[in-house]
């Protein structure tokens, strides 16, 4: 469950990477945020690489997509599943991936959610 000042690391190559949770989209006073959900999120870190080359600027404020969580995921099935960590991915006002990769493994969720163009992006399915 992600939520207001949440630190989450960013699992594409926009440039950013750590961001700060803002603000959970999706209704009045929603609270947390879970796999596929919107959020609005403020850069906090760059990755030293891409500083010049970078889409994202330091405390920018942009809209992403919550690709992996600590919480567990319960299935259809009756089947967990945990992650090792909080990431998202930066999207733009569209809904479009700022990033050209996406880096680690994406859930099953994300298919079903409509989530496509991610998806492609990534390296496989959890």
């Amino acid at each position: 469950m992600i939520q207001q000042e949440s630190i989450l690391k960013v699992a594409d190559n926009s440039g950013a990477k750590i961001v700060k949770c803002i603000k959970v989209l999706g209704g009045f006073k929603k609270r947390y945020a879970n796999l596929g959900d919107i959020i609005v999120i403020s850069v906090q870190q760059l990755r030293n690489k891409s500083k010049k080359t970078s889409k994202v600027l330091k405390g920018g404020v942009f809209r992403a997509l919550v690709i992996r969580t600590k919480n567990k995921y319960k299935r259809k099935d009756g089947s967990l599943f945990v992650l090792q960590e909080n990431a998202v991915a930066l999207i733009n006002k569209q809904g479009n991936p700022i990033g050209t990769r996406v880096l680690g493994p994406l859930p099953k969720v994300l298919k079903k959610k409509k989530f496509m163009k991610f998806v492609s992006l990534s390296v496989g399915l959890v």
